[in-house]
């Protein structure tokens, strides 16, 4: 339980200290990694996570995607991570396609005020989304081996 709280501390504050650049995160990265070395340990980080970003960001509209969007990212990471070792590229792929997908995914709480607010939404983040697919590929192409074997390494002690 310490190490969960730990490692979605550390999400936050990696989250805080890129958060200068536009849609560049660790977040995509980390929960893969976690669901990789952890399994379903993963969503006892992810929602720790989502509480801490509601307390430093505030509780709006946009966190309720939070809500679904990273267990639901965790979720297609597990269901992959069954057909046994992946090579980089393909988690640099889905990462990347998981930050293209991000906007549509977060417009859904956006329905409350109907479908054009919804689109208008997932269309004005277009941009961003590019931005976090090719940040989601990059970050897991070099960083995801690594951190998946320090991880191991730390957990095994």
């Amino acid at each position: 339980m310490v190490l969960c709280a730990l490692l979605a501390a550390v999400t936050l504050v990696l989250q805080l200290a890129m958060s200068p650049l536009p849609n560049i995160e660790p977040v995509s990265l980390l929960v893969m990694v976690y669901a990789l070395v952890f399994g379903r340990q993963v969503f006892y980080i992810i929602f720790p996570f989502v509480l801490l970003e509601g307390l430093v960001f505030g509780f709006h509209i946009w966190w309720v995607s939070y809500l679904y969007v990273w267990p639901l990212w965790a979720a297609a990471v597990l269901l992959l991570r069954r057909g046994g070792d992946r090579p980089p590229m393909v988690w640099a792929v889905v990462s990347g396609a998981f930050g293209l997908s991000f906007g549509a995914l977060c417009a859904l709480p956006y329905l409350a005020g109907g479908p054009w607010a919804a689109l208008s939404y997932w269309i004005a983040g277009i941009p961003f989304d590019l931005l976090h697919c090719a940040g989601n590929f990059f970050l897991a192409l070099t960083l995801e081996r690594p951190l998946c074997q320090l991880l191991k390494r730390l957990r095994e002690g």
